[in-house]
């Protein structure tokens, strides 16, 4: 690797990984699969052309932004629609109704706080999961993976207004939900 080539360096991506694996792992409800997802998006990334990885890593050179913006937009992608393939795949391979684990839908309670916080989070996930799809994705991108409302439309498809719309349409539904009184 060279000071002039940020694109050979082995280490590029692995600031990534543990936002795209908790991604991954929320579009196909497991661990293992998303682990194999993001594998996945990091080999599609080391197998494009030097310039198109050149490009994602250079492109990112402006004052004030997040040096690796357009490159975690680019992986954010490549890792939703390769999570949207293997859906797709098992859907037609796997029956309907599978059986979800008590390790994954009840966690053992801590102390007190711990678990007032963790009831809240359940609560805010729950209502999560009732939102449109649509809002349910931004939500998580801009919330979980931290990404910009750029990003996420990169992401996503839609305009970046769009993403500012179903954001907002979003926290205002889980507000309401969990204040009714307000």
């Amino acid at each position: 690797m060279t000071d002039s080539d940020p694109a050979a360096d082995p280490d590029l991506l692995q600031p990534h990984e543990a936002d795209l694996l908790r991604y991954a792992n929320h579009l196909l409800g497991r661990t293992p699969g998303a682990a194999d997802v993001v594998q996945d998006t990091f080999a599609r990334f080391w197998a494009q052309p030097d310039d198109t990885r050149q490009r994602l890593c250079e492109a990112n050179a402006h004052p004030g932004r997040d040096p690796h913006s357009r490159l975690r937009a680019w992986l954010f992608t490549v890792c939703r629609n390769r999570a949207f393939d293997v859906r797709k795949k098992e859907r037609r391979m796997t029956p309907l109704t599978a059986p979800v684990s008590d390790a994954q839908t009840h966690p053992a309670p801590g102390p007190d706080q711990q678990a007032e916080q963790r009831d809240t989070h359940d609560a805010v996930l729950r209502r999560l999961a009732d939102l449109p799809d649509a809002q349910q994705e931004v939500v998580r991108l801009k919330f979980q993976a931290g990404l910009s409302y750029k990003q996420i439309a990169e992401v996503t498809g839609l305009t970046v207004s769009g993403v500012g719309v179903h954001l907002h349409h979003a926290l205002k539904t889980l507000r309401q939900q969990m204040n009714p009184a307000n």
